[in-house]
């Protein structure tokens, strides 16, 4: 539901102070010492920075362990081993998709997000359980958060013979892109896999987004392979590559031609500023043109302990990880969790400008570098018009 709104006294991307006309859920009017309409509810922003919402552009809402206590994480080191691990868990100890994916996205809001794009796990053993919950969710939690949903062969497309046909089904349920994942390492198969996503993409008219942690040479070869079929199938700017460690090798030679080839097909990459992994060069990205965008991923899941959907702390994290120190750096990484986001999510209407949909954070802050690195928890998140998170308490209860 859409909303009129008036906010007094707020600094847009921490500039010059301004009022904020909110009409039927969009800016109306935005600049200093405008007239508060009658009748219409006024927040005073203090001073504080007002910045468009935060993009969550990549995590996995069907199988957070938010609010189930806590597990110890014993999963062994390779990646096969963490999928195997938690296909195991997700019955045994109930991680129902519904209530878990409700759990995290009310979380999110609390942090300030107003849209995100999750990945949903589809495979023979689960069915489409993952597709039923997170659309539930999307449903009834439609007035705090929109949500993308990726329907994802987690557990392999190839090597599990009837994924394909779960896919096909999500994507018949509503599911929003076509996901895959490590063509080479997972499935052993990068035809096929790919043939098979691509053309779900093509029946469906929607975009691609593909899992690669394939690092090196073997990703590179990859990430070839999914250039070739965007520049085949007239697919620019409809796919994104998340992850992408290929792109974090030292080697220049490797890099810099796929760099160049994501630009032209403006082909999207998805970065979690990782720390124990190679990370694409977010300024290198930028200077060539090509969309970025971040995600939390995995929050408190089978896979690991960490993650509290703080898209502030990840702007930090990828701050960090790419060496940032200059204000303007920071403000990249802080673009990154924004417009970054919206860009690759599509998100109509996003930004400050007049006409933009009034999905807004209020934070406090002398700029942007200082809110991401000093991530204060007293935040007002505006979702349509509509304050739905003010200093952690929010509009909606998580289940």
């Amino acid at each position: 539901m859409s909303h009129d709104l008036f906010i007094r006294n707020v600094r847009p991307m921490a500039g010059a102070a301004a009022d904020v006309h909110v009409q039927a859920g969009r800016i109306a009017a935005i600049g200093p010492n405008l007239p508060a309409p009658a009748g219409v509810e006024v927040l005073d922003g203090g001073g504080a920075i007002l910045t468009p919402g935060l993009v969550e552009a990549h995590t996995h809402l069907d199988k957070s362990l938010w609010g189930m206590g806590w597990r110890p994480h014993d999963a062994g080191p390779r990646l096969i081993d963490k999928i195997d691990n938690e296909r195991r868990l997700k019955k045994l100890i109930n991680i129902d998709p519904a209530r878990q994916s409700a759990r995290q996205v009310v979380q999110s809001s609390r942090m300030g997000s107003t849209a995100i794009r999750s990945h949903v796990d589809v495979d023979t053993e689960i069915g489409l359980w993952g597709m039923e919950g997170v659309l539930q969710t999307r449903a009834d939690y439609a007035d705090i958060m929109d949500i993308d949903i990726v329907a994802f062969p987690q557990s392999g497309l190839m090597i599990r013979p009837g994924t394909a046909d779960l896919l096909d089904q999500a994507m018949k349920m509503g599911a929003d892109v076509v996901g895959g994942l490590d063509p080479c390492a997972i499935d052993r198969d990068p035809k096929g896999q790919l043939d098979v996503v691509f053309g779900l993409a093509e029946r469906y008219g929607k975009p691609v987004d593909i899992h690669l942690h394939e690092g090196g040479t073997m990703g590179a070869f990859s990430m070839e392979l999914i250039i070739e079929r965007t520049r085949a199938l007239g697919m620019t700017g409809k796919v994104t590559v998340s992850h992408a460690f290929c792109l974090g090798d030292p080697d220049q030679a490797l890099v810099d031609p796929l760099i160049a080839a994501l630009a032209e097909l403006d082909i999207a990459i998805m970065t979690t500023g990782p720390a124990s992994r190679p990370a694409p060069p977010i300024a290198k990205l930028a200077a060539a043109g090509v969309r970025i965008c971040s995600g939390s991923d995995g929050i408190r899941d089978t896979w690991g302990p960490y993650g509290n959907a703080d898209m502030l702390e990840r702007a930090m994290f990828l701050g960090l990880r790419n060496n940032f120190r200059k204000d303007e750096e920071v403000e990249l990484a802080f673009d990154v969790v924004t417009h970054g986001g919206a860009r690759v999510m599509g998100l109509a209407g996003y930004g400050l400008d007049v006409g933009c949909v009034a999905d807004l954070l209020i934070v406090p802050g002398e700029a942007i570098t200082e809110a991401v690195v000093s991530r204060p928890s007293n935040r007002i998140v505006i979702k349509r018009g509509r304050v739905v998170a003010r200093n952690g308490a929010v509009l909606r209860e998580a289940p």
